[in-house]
């Protein structure tokens, strides 16, 4: 079966329709998604509008780059201690 990729806000709607009293098992029978894939989206963007998913996405991407950034000055902080400890 092929892959789909839903955009946030295709996710937010088809959410928005639950909470408006479709049936879950029609909702994911009409989108073409497992209910797993839909209580994972419920889960995961329940309650949120899609500008709070547009800031979510934001802050993740900002998170990753800083959890790189300090991974690699580990790194560095490391090879110089061992460089420093050999000198001695």
């Amino acid at each position: 079966m092929k892959r789909k990729r839903f955009t946030e806000e295709q996710i937010i709607g088809i959410l928005k329709e639950a909470e408006a009293g479709a049936k879950s098992v029609d909702l994911c029978r009409r989108h073409a998604i497992s209910e797993q894939t839909f209580y994972r989206w419920k889960a995961k963007y329940g309650g949120l509008e899609v500008n709070e998913v547009r800031r979510l996405r934001t802050l993740e991407h900002e998170n990753n780059r800083l959890k790189r950034l300090v991974a690699d000055l580990t790194l560095d902080n490391q090879a110089l201690k061992e460089l420093v400890g050999k000198k001695v």
